[in-house]
This record gives C-alpha cells, structure tokens and sequence, in this order.
C-alpha cells in the first residue's frame, strides 16, 4: 500500500496548530531590517514597536479608543494579565468548551478563588450565549484551537452589559471577523493566524476594561509583569510599545513582516477569505467521505482556522491509537507535520487552515489523508 501514495506532497506540509506556518514564500532574508543589537528603548526599537501595534490596529480594525499593547508570554500572558488585574470586581462567569478555556476556568476558581459560575459544552459543542449573564464578567475563547469550535458571531452578547467580556482571541484574530464593541478584552499571540513568532501576546482594551483597571485593585498582588497601572492610572507606556520587559527585536521585525504581507492579500477581508478557502477544502472531504467527519457538530461553529476532524469508520478498533498511526505516517512521508488532536481532546486529527496556509496544499493533504487512512485500515486488519 505504501508504494500506492500520492505523486506529489504539499509543498508547506507544515499545518501546525501554533507555531503555524509562516507566510507563503518567507525567508530570513526578510528579516535583514530587524534592529538587532538594539535598545528596545531606543527610537528604531520603540518605532517598530508602535509599528506593530498601528498596523495590527489597521488591519484588525480596531477602534480608535481602544488600546493595544504588546505583553509577556504569548496569548496566555495577556489572558492571565485580565483575569489577575480585572476579575473580582463583580461575579465572573467562566465558559469553556475545550482544554484552553478549560485552564483559564482552573485559574479563576482554583488560584484566585472567585465567587464564578462555569458553563461547558463538550468538545465538538459550544455553550449557549443567550444562557450566560453578561451583568457578570465573562471569560471566553473566541476560537476553540483545540476544539475546532468557534463563536458563530458576536449577537447574544448584549451592548448594555454590566460585567466585562474578556475573550482569549489567540486562533481567531486575523481570520474571524471580531465585533469590537461586544469585546472589553482581546487577546492573541503572533504564531497563530499570522504565523509570527512565539513569546509576545496582543492586548487589546476597550475604554470600558481601562475603567476598570483604573477604578478597581485587586485583594492579591500582582507581579510585575501582570500591572497595568500606577498610582490608580493606566500605564499608557505599555499601549504606545514601552513593553513591560525586553521583547525580542528579531521577533517584532517577524510580526511586521507579517502585517505587510496580510496587508498584500486584502488585510482582514482578504485574510478571513484565505482561511475559508482552506477550510472549506477539509469541510468538502469530510462531506465526500463517510469515513471523516469535522468534531464541530453545528457548522455555524466550524472553525476556519484549526479544524478538528474524527474518524468514524466502524472498522477502527482504537480510535487514539488510529489518529496517532495516521498522522504518524503523514510526518513520516513528509506529507503533514503536527496534527494530531491536541492530547486533551478526543481523539482524531488538528489541521491549521490559517491564512498562511496555501489552499493548494490543503488539496493536496486531503490525497495523503484518505491513502494514510486506507494504509492504516490494512495494517490494522493486517494485525488482527
């Protein structure tokens, strides 16, 4: 069987679910700008920062009064900097439908110990908004990355809201179309959708969060790194590229590089289309094979980005260790790296769909799944 395969691999057969792929045709030699050796402090260091946060601004639509800074430790840095700076002001409520709004749900209850609702849905599913008060705070991701799971739209939160809405946007930035004026709170990282570098995370305040840093101090202390104001101020430092701590120059410069290339295919519309295309390659497999299916279970809530996918072919004797011979056999054929199911999520396989992604090589992953799929029912049957 395996001398049956396809003739010709994708060309980027990296469809990682972060760090993803970088943008089509990248080289180090566009990096050559980079103000390595430079202070961050310094005006080639502090424009580029403010670079980043104008164009992110731009392309994202971000409104005018809302505030974008460049924070510590990716997605996850930027989510913890809210829920340790922002919540116990009011009741929270904690949503989740995967691993990552699983851990942000462990942070809030187990570690700062807040008076907090939780609401789950399954993997696969999503939880209801017109269920959850919005006169509470509330945490969400936008995207499920390890779910393939995403808010259909922005409808069911309310403009007259009370709490705050603090959703972690990390695989959902720059390909889903983001209401602002439903978002207090937004987060991502640069290696999702613009396939930048690990190690920097996106902040983004509307007016109505930096009232409340302004106005409401934590009973725990915070460290350094977390504070976002002084003396009952917002550091404004933070939202004009005067980072917390040292960012990496060579990582910013990665990040423009980005933004300029998704600025060439349309900026955001042009982006959010990519990532159609690519997932609508898988959607369409999964319709012409009854052996595959997408793990959302409502396709209003498909993700475009990480695309979850099960087997469901009654003739798999262990679903875990199936998905794992699958995508074992595709990184070995040089065909797929990276995507099997997140090791929280139910078994099965994690495409990164993201605009950086070619949906040609998407066609041609779609060859390599069902050969790796007939490959490994046959040396199961083999095995028995």
């Amino acid at each position: 069987m395996a001398n049956d395969h396809p003739a010709t691999r994708p060309a980027n057969p990296r469809f990682s679910s972060g760090p993803c792929a970088k943008i089509p045709h990248y080289s180090l030699d566009k990096l050559a700008d980079a103000a390595l050796g430079r202070s961050h402090r310094a005006a080639i260091g502090k424009d580029k920062l403010k670079a980043a946060i104008e164009e992110t601004r731009e392309i994202l639509g971000v409104p005018a009064d809302y505030k974008i800074g460049i924070v510590p430790a990716s997605d996850t840095g930027a989510v913890e900097m809210c829920l340790w700076s922002m919540l116990g002001a009011r009741k929270a409520t904690m949503v989740a439908w995967e691993s990552f709004g699983a851990g942000w749900v462990t942070d809030v209850v187990k570690q700062l110990k807040i008076d907090a609702e939780v609401k789950t849905a399954d993997y696969g599913q999503i939880v209801d908004f017109a269920e959850i008060d919005f006169n509470t705070d509330v945490v969400f991701t936008w995207n499920g990355t390890t779910s393939g799971v995403r808010v259909p739209n922005g409808d069911k939160i309310p403009a007259d809201r009370e709490g705050l809405t603090i959703c972690d946007a990390t695989s959902a930035a720059f390909a889903q179309d983001l209401p602002w004026d439903k978002l207090d709170v937004t987060t991502f990282s640069w290696q999702k959708v613009m396939g930048g570098e690990a190690a920097h995370g996106m902040l983004i305040l509307s007016p109505r969060a930096v009232e409340r840093l302004e106005n409401y101090t934590p009973a725990w202390p915070l460290p350094k790194i977390f504070r976002l104001t002084k003396g009952g101020k917002l550091i404004e430092g933070i939202f004009r590229g005067e980072t917390i701590n040292t960012p990496s120059m060579l990582a910013v410069e990665d990040y423009l590089v980005a933004l300029d290339w998704g600025r060439s295919v349309g900026g955001l519309k042009g982006l959010m289309a990519r990532a159609d295309t690519n997932a609508k390659v898988l959607w369409d497999f999964c319709d012409r094979h009854d052996w595959i299916a997408n793990l959302a279970e409502d396709d209003a809530t498909r993700s475009n980005t990480s695309v979850c996918l099960k087997f469901t072919d009654d003739r798999i004797k262990d679903g875990a260790a199936f998905a794992k011979a699958v995508a074992k056999k595709l990184d070995t054929y040089n065909a797929a790296y990276d995507i099997g199911a997140y090791r929280d999520a139910p078994a099965g396989l994690r495409i990164w769909c993201g605009a950086t992604v070619e949906a040609a090589d998407v066609e041609k992953l779609t060859l390599w799944l069902k050969w790796a799929f007939e490959a490994c029912i046959e040396e199961q049957s083999e095995a028995a």
